[in-house]
């Protein structure tokens, strides 16, 4: 049952509320001096008592959040001054709250489940429970803050920078934290304090304020986003582990941009494009100079990949030419069965059941590590004196070719050819109505996906040392297709984003690969109810799946008028 708080009550009870608020964060503060569990064997060794573990440290940031958001402003607000009017302290203390809330349970849960009984939470762990819960209960009854106005301040560019950097050098460390951490409930554990503390800086204005430096000082974010992934290797201090999964994600993400294309900007369901990444990689396997490779003649492998998305591209057109005519359900299916008819030939191709091309069932092994101009990428090389092993070696070309994919993908979103396929994707007949050519663009799209997959996937097969038929089958599509709708359909870092989550969970939740599955079906279905269009939502499709929405209309025509302001400064009115 829903439990609405008049305006009236909230006004009656907003110091009582803020007072109980500012004590259960003391609380949770004070509890990570105290012991949580009985014992060192739970989360990062959370057991100890006045010296809290590194992730109880990171924990504690959200109660600190609460604590300053609900004291500062008992200082008045003629003394905050311009700040008061343009940061949403209440409504940032409540989501602070709750995070703080949810974090503190899944560490509990995570300590409860590794040490077998809830009886070995320690008082700590129950204080910071205690507390949690009474600053979550408290804060609903403070009255609504106004919308943040944060990214409306005006700001000097020198400050931009440093925001872009400090956000970019945040970035870095958290995902180097997020990956060393081997306990799967600290991981969950940190994964939840980093969702609570993005929504508690978007609420605060802070995420619209980053937004509007990174749209005026464009090239510094593009910069410094590469320098920052150039430089994630260097904190693995040699981990081959944690880069054999960065590696991993990268490819993934580059298939899924690939996906994107077809999926995001023309609209096309696409249920067997796994097929385009499996034919650049046993393109690239039958190319190397594999011991099992069935073909005298090996490239380059400049050459090699080039001739690896050719033959996905010229698969795209193939099964395209005659299937894209039909749309919906109709399409899917097509695509669906292209998938495994891509699968069983491949396992045809023994020798027996056809010619000997890809060995079958087994596949082509023993593929060699890549060698660019005397650079082995299959050798250790000692860089600023960090190891630097194979897989970060894989992981440099992989976002070089990541970078490559974007570049080709916002040129064609903002050429004519993407237009087109906007116009394809809202309405078919009404763009074939005003000349587009509807079936040209579409086989384009198909093609021009198939490639970007079966470059990434030339890179796969090196990076994989083997390629089998079973790598490639109707799974990793749907992995692929969830990315893209995750992650948000049209958009480049919504999709990077949605690559990552569905690529590293699996990885670092092993124990739950039984029902990984179950998993991915229960946050697709909770990100269709209340985000459709995904976590990084482009603004038209944010419009089509909040039709009925005209606050939401009105926010996002706002927040454009902004955007294009900032990008034009010249503009009377918009000038910061």
């Amino acid at each position: 049952m829903r439990v609405i708080i008049s305006d009236q009550t909230k006004v009656q009870y907003r110091y009582p509320a803020r007072a109980v608020g500012i004590l259960g964060a003391v609380m949770v503060i004070v509890s990570i001096f105290l012991p949580w569990s009985y014992g060192q064997g739970a989360l990062d060794d959370v057991g100890f008592t006045g010296a809290p573990s590194p992730l109880q440290m990171f924990v504690v940031i959200l109660p600190v959040l609460v604590l300053v958001l609900l004291a500062i402003p008992l200082v008045g607000k003629q003394r905050l001054g311009k700040v008061a009017k343009v940061v949403a302290w209440n409504t940032s203390a409540k989501t602070a709250s709750i995070a703080t809330l949810v974090t503190v349970t899944i560490a509990l849960a995570a300590i409860a489940i590794e040490l077998k009984g809830l009886a070995n939470v320690e008082i700590g762990g129950w204080l910071a429970l205690i507390g949690a819960a009474l600053a979550a209960l408290a804060t609903p009854f403070l009255p609504d803050s106004p919308e943040p106005t944060l990214e409306r301040v005006k700001s000097p560019k020198w400050a931009q920078i440093v925001g872009i950097a400090v956000m970019m050098a945040a970035v870095l460390f958290a995902a180097a934290f997020a990956l060393n951490q081997t306990d799967a409930g600290a991981f969950l554990t940190y994964l939840a304090f980093l969702v609570g503390v993005v929504l508690v800086l978007r609420q605060f204005g802070v995420m619209g304020w980053i937004g509007i430096a990174g749209a005026n000082n464009n090239r510094v974010l593009v910069m410094s986003a590469f320098i920052v992934a150039f430089a994630f290797p260097f904190t693995q201090d040699g981990s081959d582990a944690n880069m054999s999964i960065a590696s991993q994600v990268l490819i993934f993400a580059a298939a899924a941009l690939g996906l994107n294309i077809v999926v995001g900007l023309v609209g096309l369901l696409d249920l067997g494009y796994i097929a385009f990444l499996g034919a650049g990689a046993f393109t690239a396997a039958v190319l190397s100079e594999s011991a099992f490779s069935t073909i005298d003649f090996h490239p380059p492998f400049i050459v090699t990949v080039l001739i690896a998305g050719a033959v996905s591209s010229l698969l795209g057109l193939l099964i395209g030419a005659p299937t894209l005519r039909v749309s919906g359900d109709y399409l899917a299916i097509v695509t669906l069965a292209f998938g495994e008819i891509f699968r069983i030939t491949m396992n045809n191709l023994d020798g027996n059941d056809g010619p000997n091309v890809t060995n079958g069932s087994n596949g082509i092994s023993g593929i060699p590590e890549l060698n660019f101009f005397g650079f082995d990428f299959g050798e250790v090389h000692t860089i600023l004196g960090v190891e630097i092993g194979r897989f970060a070696n894989y992981y440099w070309l992989m976002l070089v070719v990541i970078a490559l994919i974007i570049v080709v993908f916002m040129n064609l979103n903002y050429s004519r050819i993407g237009r087109g396929w906007v116009a394809i994707r809202e309405d078919e007949l009404a763009a074939e109505a005003m000349g587009v050519n509807t079936f040209a663009l579409k086989l384009l799209a198909f093609a021009g996906g198939a490639f970007l997959a079966g470059v990434a996937g030339a890179v796969k097969a090196h990076h994989d040392v083997s390629v089998t038929p079973d790598q490639y089958v109707f799974l990793e599509s749907a992995f692929l297709l969830a990315a893209v709708v995750l992650g948000g359909m049209g958009t480049v870092v919504g999709v990077l984003i949605g690559a990552t989550i569905l690529k590293l969970l699996p990885e670092k939740l092993r124990f739950f690969s039984d029902y990984r599955l179950l998993l991915f079906g229960l946050l697709m279905v909770i990100m269709m109810q209340f985000r459709p269009e995904g976590i990084i939502a482009d603004e038209r499709r944010q419009l089509e799946f909040h039709a009925e929405d005209e606050e939401l209309a009105e926010e996002i025509e706002e927040e454009l008028i902004t955007h294009h302001a900032h990008l034009n400064p010249e503009r009377k009115g918009f000038e910061l």
